[in-house]
């Protein structure tokens, strides 16, 4: 039972207004020494709102509202409530601190989350996403985020959990008969056929967690061509600033340039490299090689060209974006005539999108950035609407690396199930593997499981102070 009540500002400093935080089963009593409205603190109805100040004995600190709110109907499942103050750094600091010397103690950081998970208010699944709503920047993670938090994930879990222990107990019933070696209660191939069914949704959920730290951290798009193609040009025109040196002069670029966008509620991250060519130049070698590096770890590559490729160069650039979103982009069409803007005739690059462009001109970047957003959504399987990414109710994307491991840990003990019933291992040994099975997707939610401090405080310590 938690016995403590916790305090902290829930908002950024620096507003016209700041939220102070307070939750713990002395929230009332020690509220009732600081407030004064109309009536007794003690006896304000849940949810309701009240006009007053905050006084330091005959002194007032400030005029609040308080938003009162009791157990179990509250964010941490306990008494608590908000002050909403005026935003002055020193009121606020002077609220916390009279709070503080009236019995409560300052929160850590993530703790009012960690008490409503503690309380049943939540799952660890949705307390993670409570972190990943607060960080969203763009569309795609808010959708996330509130898919989430909305309890997805845990149904999706719950769903596959049940199917588990009924694989489970049928096997585990076998054990209780097992002085009858004929009897069987649960049909192998009916078992196996279901325990591939849960495999291959694991897998699929595990999978998704490159998609989700794609859109979290922003999807790598690589700037690629040989020197003096515009590539430079072509990163400040899409960032709408002059974040890339431009220069006549070849071999200019000989480091990675990068920085990010959104573009239609997607997150980008583009990355100008070195221009390339054969050189002498050691050092713009080693530009030229890091090149390369960013061209593997692309998911889109923009390949920009002001002429026809060679035959090795389009070799060369189909081996190394072999599964890359790859996107030709015919460079300074403002200069070069239509047919040599336009003249691509090697057969292996029809089926590649392509648009034709003019960096310094900012020709037909509205559609570059369409063919960038379409290349986004295929890469990540993400349907669209109105240029805009959509998520399903059944779509599920795994954002934390903590799900990510539980998840493979999962699949990894299935695979010796399915192994154990192809091959016709014993009941007991497959059964075991498969409360393995159960741990690992409990682990991703909390529910079922007995946490130690040290998961909690990896979990929860990464929240900011007063959510």
């Amino acid at each position: 039972m938690i016995e403590t009540t916790i305090c902290a500002l829930a908002t950024a400093p620096g507003g016209a207004l700041g939220i102070i935080r307070i939750s713990g089963p002395q929230s009332l009593e020690i509220l009732s020494r600081v407030f004064r409205g109309s009536g007794d603190v003690l006896t304000y109805p849940a949810s309701t709102i009240h006009y007053g100040h905050i006084r330091n004995g005959d002194e007032i600190l400030d005029e609040v509202l308080l938003s009162v709110f009791r157990a179990p109907h509250s964010y941490t499942g306990e008494d608590s409530a908000e002050i909403s103050c005026h935003g002055s750094r020193y009121i606020l600091n002077k609220v916390i601190e009279l709070l503080i010397q009236n019995g409560c103690r300052m929160a850590q950081p993530g703790e009012f989350t960690q008490r409503a998970f503690l309380n049943g208010k939540m799952d660890l699944s949705q307390a993670e996403a409570v972190a990943d709503l607060i960080a969203s920047g763009n569309k795609a993670t808010h959708q996330i985020a509130m898919t989430q938090l909305r309890g997805n994930v845990s149904s999706e879990l719950s769903r596959l959990r049940k199917q588990l222990l009924k694989l489970t107990s049928l096997l585990e019933l076998e054990l209780d008969f097992s002085d009858h070696e004929d009897l069987e209660f649960a049909d192998r191939s009916e078992l196996l056929n279901i325990a591939n069914k849960i495999n291959n949704r694991i897998t699929t959920l595990a999978r998704s967690f490159e998609t989700g730290q794609a859109l979290k951290n922003g999807i790598p798009v690589a700037l690629a061509g040989k020197t003096n193609v515009g590539k430079s040009t072509l990163l400040n025109k899409l960032l709408r600033d002059d974040r890339a040196i431009v220069s006549p002069v070849h071999g200019t670029t000989r480091d990675t340039v990068e920085d990010t966008i959104d573009l239609n509620g997607i997150t980008f991250r583009f990355i100008d490299t070195a221009g390339i060519r054969q050189t002498t130049d050691e050092v713009e070698q080693i530009g030229i090689n890091r090149t390369y590096a960013a061209i593997s770890k692309a998911r889109i590559v923009l390949w920009i060209i002001d002429a026809e490729p060679t035959t090795e160069d389009i070799q060369e650039m189909l081996e190394r974006c072999k599964d890359k979103s790859l996107i030709i982009i015919r460079n300074k069409i403002d200069i070069l005539s239509t047919s040599e803007a336009s003249s691509i005739s090697d057969p292996r690059l029809k089926d590649i999108p392509a648009v034709e462009i003019s960096a310094k001109q900012g020709t037909n970047i509205d559609k570059l950035e369409q063919a960038i957003f379409e290349a986004a959504c295929s890469a990540l399987s993400l349907a669209s609407s109105k240029n805009i990414p959509e998520l399903s109710e059944q779509d599920i994307i795994v954002t934390s690396a903590r799900q990510y491991q539980s998840l493979i840990s999962a699949h990894e003990n299935l695979s010796r199930v399915l192994s154990g019933l192809e091959s016709g291992l014993s009941g007991d040994l497959v059964s075991e593997d498969l409360r393995l099975v159960l741990d690992d997707l409990a682990n991703i939610t909390g529910q079922g499981r007995i946490l130690t401090n040290e998961v909690l405080e990896n979990i929860f310590t990464h929240f900011c102070v007063g959510k």
